[in-house]
């Protein structure tokens, strides 16, 4: 089994061997980048959906002509809109980099500046988000890969499934490992999207339109239903359907603040190194998501959200790819098919590995809330890779839950997604503002506009986000998040009065000088004859030993125990045997009873409950027995001065 361990995750680390697990800037790019780079290929999808929405479907009718021409139009200012306020949220993280280089983002500056209110909304609202992130990710890899692939269609569960297994796996090897496995789809993923960018530009310059689609050629009954409708997309009407619009296009943001949660695993100077990294990401982000909605909306690639839960249909990436690399959506000649199954394929990849940016971070961040106390400690404990393998362990099961409850349809995901993000910008940024309020020091007032931008726009955005995808699901981690934080604090109240409770306890440190051993037995072997003589070794004659009668008609002892008692004469040491009727064949609850009543009449003597176990030599081997005496521990556990030792028997092979 150690071999096998050593085999899937490599050797151990030492604790000084932090430096093995820095990583470069181009590696940093694919680990911390990935989740808010591969979200080009569903941001657009989004607003098209839910421009959609507006135009209306459903009865079997779609909306066309001039109405659906100008909702769909929306698209472009939409995207424009976001990739503005990506610019204002890299200026204002790239601030938090440089002045946080111990990493933490909005965990850490809420903390220092907001208070722990504040910290641990930002910290349930990031724990939240890194959850979907790899809900969302994987789940859209293996739908770009099934719209390649039609045979695989219907095992969506099972491959995201699978996929995030391996994405596990592949982090507890450690940070340095997966980001150097994973820069292959990060870069490859880069350079067939732009690739295709570029072609696409070069089409449209060319002359080459959208393709004519006569199933969404409008009908008469159409365009009269376009015409009843369209003077109801205009006022108030057009603004909601631009606010569902742009609620639904800031996924693309999603991730934005990876980079500043992980800082410290960057090559020194880690600070300056992060900063640069934003600046690439941010780049690259917008051009794509810019690019794939310009050409979207130039070649009338739209898309609709299914009335199916169940139902993966193509992504608008693998149609918009098929509308750029074919001829009005046909593959026609070998290197269009060659390069749009490029495409797919490195679409898939990226997503699964957007999932990494979750496994870079999550982790970390749980770490830092149990460092404060509000998680379980065991989120600070480093595997033997130098991660922090709980956090990885309760992330991949979390998601793989949300995968299997919502049948990895990214249509049910990602209206939840966004939310949790925009909240934890909007903590960050205003933690800022009062950093350099309280700081000041050179040109601290520009610095704090900065930030006071990026926080009003992030709050504008999560507002809009919350009223638009409210009854989407939204609502779900609008209530779950305070769920969340009053657990972190009950939790955090559970480990001061432990601490408090040890501390004072000192004074109280001392045992009864009367001692008392009970060796339960249920039949003659060397462990319970080790076991007595034990007893025997700290309680002198105060040793008894108890067995259960299971079956005993509460009258007579059975025949079982009599032959015990036969056989105690030679083997018992003089210890006196006393059993216990079970007439409905109970084990545990007979002894927890005869605890209570020692206790009752001898309070002030100190107990000790003795079990003999017998250990297996081989693993498989435990399964076979009834693991009775772990419950028997497992209740006793629970009562309040009564001490349990094991006395254990190893078996031979």
């Amino acid at each position: 089994m150690a071999d096998f361990r050593r085999l899937l995750l490599g050797r151990r680390l030492a604790s000084d061997e932090t430096h093995a697990t820095k990583i470069s800037n181009p590696i940093a790019l694919a680990v911390f980048s990935s989740d808010a780079l591969s979200s080009v290929a569903y941001a657009t999808q989004e607003i098209m959906a839910s421009l959609s929405t507006a135009v209306g479907h459903g009865a079997g009718v779609v909306v066309a002509g001039t109405a659906a021409a100008a909702v769909f139009g929306m698209a472009v200012p939409v995207a424009i809109g976001i990739t503005l306020l990506l610019l204002i949220l890299a200026f204002s993280y790239r601030q938090t980099i440089l002045e946080y280089p111990g990493g933490g983002g909005a965990y850490i500056v809420a903390k220092e500046n907001l208070g722990e209110t504040a910290a641990q909304t930002a910290g349930a609202s990031l724990l939240v988000d890194y959850i979907l992130t790899v809900a969302v990710s994987v789940s859209s890899g293996i739908a770009a890969i099934t719209a390649a692939v039609p045979a695989l269609q219907g095992y969506n569960v099972s491959l995201t499934l699978l996929a995030i297994a391996f994405i596990a796996t592949a982090n507890l090897r450690g940070v340095k490992e997966s980001g150097a496995l994973f820069s292959i789809p990060t870069y490859g993923f880069l350079i067939s999207i732009l690739g295709m960018i570029a072609i696409g530009f070069v089409r449209w310059a060319a002359g080459a339109g959208p393709a004519v689609d006569h199933a969404l050629t409008p009908s008469p009954e159409q365009i009269q239903a376009a015409a009843h409708q369209a003077p109801h997309l205009a006022g108030l009407a057009l603004v909601w359907v631009f606010m569902r619009a742009y609620s639904a296009g800031c996924t693309a943001l999603t991730g934005v603040e990876a980079i500043s949660n992980g800082v410290p695993v960057f090559k020194d100077p880690p600070g300056k190194n992060a900063a640069k990294t934003m600046i690439w990401m941010v780049f690259l982000l917008g051009t794509m998501f810019l690019g794939i909605t310009l050409l979207s909306h130039h070649f009338n690639v739209i898309y609709r959200h299914s009335l199916d839960p169940t139902l993966v249909q193509e992504t608008l990436l693998s149609n918009l790819s098929r509308q750029v690399l074919g001829v009005n959506g046909v593959l026609v000649n070998m290197p269009g098919k060659v390069y749009y199954y490029v495409v797919q394929g490195f679409t898939f990849a990226i997503l699964v590995v957007a999932a990494n940016t979750a496994y870079a971070d999550f982790p970390r961040l749980a770490a830092l809330q149990a460092k404060d106390g509000f998680l379980p400690n065991q989120f600070t404990s480093m595997g033997d890779r130098l991660v922090f393998s709980n956090g990885i362990f309760i992330l991949s099961v979390l998601a793989g839950v949300l995968v299997l409850v919502f049948h990895a349809n990214t249509d049910m995901l990602l209206p939840l997604y966004a939310l949790g993000v925009f909240l934890g910008f909007s903590i960050s940024q205003t933690g800022m503002v009062m950093h350099w309020y309280r700081k000041k020091g050179p040109h601290w007032k520009i610095k704090m506009a900065i930030n006071g931008v990026g926080a009003c726009a992030a709050s504008v955005v999560m507002l809009d986000i919350a009223i638009t995808k409210f009854m989407g699901g939204a609502w779900i981690v609008a209530a779950l998040v305070p769920i969340l934080v009053a657990t972190f604090f009950n939790i955090h109240r559970h480990y001061i009065r432990v601490k408090s409770t040890l501390a004072a306890s000192r004074t109280d440190a001392f045992l009864s000088s009367k001692h008392h051993a009970i060796v339960l037995v249920s039949g003659l072997h060397a462990g319970v004859v080790q076991a007595l003589a034990y007893g025997r070794l700290i309680s002198g004659n105060r040793v008894e030993a108890l067995t259960v009668d299971l079956g005993s008609d509460g009258f007579h002892e059975s025949k079982a125990i009599q032959k015990l008692r036969a056989d105690w004469a030679y083997y018992g040491m003089g210890v006196p045997l006393r059993s216990v009727p079970s007439p409905y064949r109970k084990v545990v609850e007979p002894i927890l009873e005869e605890v209570d009543r020692f206790r009752l009449a001898e309070p002030e003597v100190c107990l000790t409950i003795i079990l003999p176990e017998f250990v297996t030599s081989k693993w498989w081997q435990r399964v076979l027995h009834n693991q009775m005496a772990f419950r028997i521990k497992a209740a006793l556990m629970l009562k309040p001065g009564v001490i349990v030792t094991s006395v254990r028997m190893h078996l031979p092979d």
